[in-house]
Parts: C-alpha cells; sequence; structure tokens
C-alpha cells in the first residue's frame, strides 16, 4: 500500500508545505494556498452575499433558542449562490445548525454561540465513535457533504458542558461534537475559541482540504479531546493554541474490518507552530484507531507545555491492519511530561474491536519514523519504543539532534534501519539504549533487554466480514 504512496516525497524536503489539489473558492482562498503551495484563487473583494443572522430574527440574548435563525440565514445564503454570514456581538443560544456549501459564518469579537442543554436540539444520524459508524448526536455545528465552508472568528463557540461525556444508559447515543463536518471538502476554520469538555471540540470525518489556523481551544475539565482528524486528507494545522483533558490532536482512520474493509486513509497532515497542553493523556496521538491507515504526517515548530502520559504517542495494535506510514517530526520543544516525550505501542492499544483483522494481516505495518532537532525538558523517560511486533517490525526510525535532559534514556524492540545520531541529553540514570531486535546505525553501547510481550493472535471469524 505505502510503497505505491507518490506524495510522500514532499515529506524528504525540509520546510515545504503540504501538497494539496487547489481549493478554487473565494471563501477558502489563499488559506487552502497556504496548504497546497499553488497560487491563491483570486477572491472577490466582497462576498456574493453578506447576511446578518439578527435579520433573520436572531436575539442574542443568551436565552432565547436561536436556532431557527441563525440556520434560515445559512440557507438564505446558501440558495443564493453562497457568501458570508455575519454573527455580530451578543450570546447566541442554539441548537445543531448546518453549514451549507459556499457559505462562510463570521464570528463578531464580542459574538458567542452556546450550544442549548437539550439533546432534542442536536439532531440523529449516523456519526464515528471510536473508529465506529453509529447513530449519534450531531455537532452544534455541522455539514454533510458540503464544499467550500468556513467557520471564522474572532468570536467565540461554546458547547454545553452537560452534553459531554461518552453514551450511557440515560443517554445512550453519541453526544455532540462541538464543531463537525461530514463528506466536506474545502474547509477554513480561522482566528475562533472554544470552550467544550468531555467531547471533542473539532472532529472533521471523511474532508478533504482542511485549513485550521489560529485557533485557542479548550477542553480542560474533563475528558474531551481538542481537534480529532478522523479518515481525512490534506489537512493544515496551523498556529493554534491547544489545552485540553485528552488529546490535543488525534489523527485516526477507523477501527476493525469495517474500517480496514472502507480503507479511508489519513493523510498528508501538516501541524506547525502550535502550543500544546494535556491534563488527561497526550498531546498528539496518532492512533489507536488505524484500520484506514495513516500516512504522510509531519509536526514541525511546535512547543509541548504539558502531558500528562506522552507529548507524542503513536499507537495501534493488531487486529488493525494497515498502516502507519511516514512520521515525521522537527524542530521541537517539549516540558512537563508526566510519562516521557514519545512512545510507540502498537502492541495493545486502544479497544480491541469486535470484529478485528484476524492474523498477520492484522498487524498494522509500521514504517519511516523521523525524529529530529528535539529540545526537552527533564523527560521521565525521552523514548519508550519496545511494544513493536517481531512480525512486522517498524521499517526505519531515525531520531537525531536531540538534546536536554531526561531521567531514562530510549528502549526500543523490533526495529530496522534505526539511525540514531546526535543525542545529546544529561540527567538519566541506566543505560542511555537499550534494545532487542534493533538493526542500524548508532547502536553503540546498547544493552540488551528481553523483547516485549506479544498479544494473543487474532483468529479469523467464522463467518467472511461485509459491510452493513
Amino acid at each position: 500500500m505505502g510503497n505505491s504512496n507518490t506524495r510522500r516525497g514532499f515529506l524528504k524536503i525540509a520546510g515545504q508545505s503540504l501538497l494539496v489539489a487547489p481549493v478554487a473558492s473565494s471563501l477558502v482562498g489563499s488559506a487552502a494556498a497556504a496548504v497546497s503551495g499553488s497560487t491563491p484563487v483570486p477572491a472577490p473583494t466582497t462576498p456574493k452575499v453578506l447576511l446578518n443572522v439578527r435579520d433573520f430574527g436572531a436575539k442574542g440574548d443568551g436565552t432565547t433558542k436561536d436556532t431557527v435563525a441563525i440556520q434560515q440565514a445559512l440557507d438564505r445564503c446558501w440558495v443564493l449562490g453562497g457568501g458570508e454570514v455575519l454573527v455580530p456581538a451578543g450570546n447566541y443560544l442554539t441548537g445543531a445548525i448546518a453549514l451549507k456549501s459556499n457559505t462562510l459564518l463570521r464570528l463578531d469579537k464580542e459574538a458567542v454561540m452556546t450550544g442549548t442543554p437539550d439533546f432534542a436540539d442536536y439532531p440523529v444520524m449516523q456519526v464515528r465513535w471510536e473508529g465506529k459508524w453509529i447513530p449519534g448526536h450531531v455537532g452544534l455545528i455541522y455539514a454533510v457533504d458540503a464544499h467550500n465552508i468556513g467557520l471564522v472568528g474572532p468570536g467565540k463557540i461554546m458547547g454545553n458542558h452537560a452534553l459531554g461525556g461518552r453514551p450511557n444508559a440515560e443517554n445512550p447515543l453519541r453526544h455532540p461534537a462541538l464543531i463537525e463536518p461530514l463528506g466536506c471538502t474545502g474547509l477554513r476554520f480561522e482566528d475562533f475559541s472554544t470552550d467544550y469538555f468531555r467531547m471533542w471540540c473539532l472532529h472533521p470525518t471523511y474532508c478533504e482540504n482542511i485549513v485550521i489556523k489560529n485557533l485557542t481551544i479548550r477542553s480542560t475539565g474533563g475528558n474531551g479531546d481538542g481537534i480529532d482528524v478522523d479518515s481525512c486528507k490534506h489537512v493544515l494545522i496551523e498556529g493554534c493554541d491547544i489545552n485540553t483533558g485528552d488529546d490535543c490532536i488525534s489523527l485516526k482512520s477507523g477501527r476493525g474490518l469495517e474500517g480496514y474493509t472502507l480503507l479511508r486513509t489519513t493523510e498528508d497532515v501538516v501541524i506547525r507552530n502550535c502550543t500544546f497542553a494535556d491534563s488527561i493523556f497526550a498531546c498528539i496521538g496518532i492512533g489507536s484507531e488505524t484500520s484506514g491507515g495513516i500516512r504522510n504526517v509531519r509536526i514541525e515548530h511546535c512547543k509541548f507545555t504539558f502531558a500528562n502520559t506522552h507529548a507524542i504517542y503513536i499507537k495501534s495494535r493488531p487486529g488493525r491492519g494497515a498502516f502507519i506510514e511516514d512520521i515525521v517530526v522537527d524542530d521541537i520543544d517539549v516540558t512537563g511530561t508526566v510519562a516521557g516525550f514519545l512512545r510507540f505501542n502498537l502492541l495493545g492499544s486502544g479497544l480491541q474491536d469486535q470484529q478485528p483483522v484476524p492474523g498477520d494481516e492484522g498487524i498494522p505495518t509500521v514504517r519511516n519514523f523521523q525524529f529530529s532537532n528535539i529540545r526537552v525538558k527533564d523527560v521521565p523517560v525521552l523514548v519508550e519504543g519496545t511494544s513493536v511486533h517481531p512480525h512486522k517490525p517498524l521499517d526505519g526510525f531515525t531520531f537525531v539532534n536531540v538534546s536536554g535532559t531526561c531521567a531514562k534514556g530510549i528502549s526500543l524492540a523490533n526495529i530496522k534501519k534505526a539511525k540514531l545520531r546526535n543525542i545529546s541529553v544529561t540527567g538519566f540514570s541506566g543505560p542511555l539504549l537499550s534494545v532487542n531486535n534493533v538493526t542500524g546505525s548508532g547502536l553503540e553501547g546498547a544493552v540488551t533487554i528481553d523483547p516485549p510481550k506479544l498479544p494473543d493472535v487474532v483468529n479469523a471469524p467464522a463467518q467472511p466480514y461485509k459491510l452493513g
């Protein structure tokens, strides 16, 4: 799968932006060009249509439900050919609203959109939850099969905290995310702030050509992610300040035979110039829902200020299948981690699917993890990289130009073509490098450790799997 991917060459050129197809829309304009590196599409001086939600009856008093008025403004903009809908200063209480094609929703500096506390205000449809398509409530702001859409600030989006959390006996459907485009192309999210916890703030699924810039995301106080990129292509996340309970950013692509059969890959993702803090899990999680594959991810020029586990956690397990490949991390600063800087756990992370991918086919293929110009301060563990399956070793691990302080060094297992160089860390006890079944360069002086314990073999199902 991965060997035929011609796009991966972009990761070999330092500082090169993500290659994507141009987005021919005045709404996305130069922001999309920043992802693609193409010439910006000229934008008109004013949108085709400029509407104000107040003119459609929105009160903005914080108590009146303004759902219908806001939706009417967006729908009117859409049927007139597209343009911009303004939310002026005020506190707008609203249920779920749908963005339509060629429409930009703009929040005034003093505008706040606040979700209602009523589940009935959030329509039910098929949504992704832990890598599976299930019935659930859509996000506060959502879109389905739309193109050239956007949400820009400098206002604020607030979820209703009472609606967060996992499905339960009282509310068994998946709870609403904050912003959730499904199957859309040409998306722009820029210059606003969010406040929501115990659920995801931004969850694009099956989307392409996404620009996420200059967001301030807060989801502390509960188990909620910042940005979940779920089976999406051509994504730029830039200049964001993210402080969350669960992962700041999570990259996913489905779970088990459903995700493996659909094979909707998350690929071509650039994360740069961002600041991360996480109070429950990792700052950036890649996986563990990887059954559609994850490839071509570049993380650069970022600051990791706190992580309750690891700054970067690459995770999967047998039963997922597919691949994780071409992960490049360059020029980052890491402080305040509780567990360590980097972990890859490819043997037992996340829920096993009810219908896993069986046998060796279900062991994820992993290749080309590159880390360079890493500066760490007082991390407990530099690298925990022993949870790799010997049947499918990590093919290519680069760790170069690393400096700072750590309490424990690097542990690796089942890796070929490792390249370690210029690792200048101090403060650790025990060996700097511990290995089992590792080949490559820079391994001099390593001590040998026991192999990792392997999980049980995933057996083939009694009946062949089919979607349905």
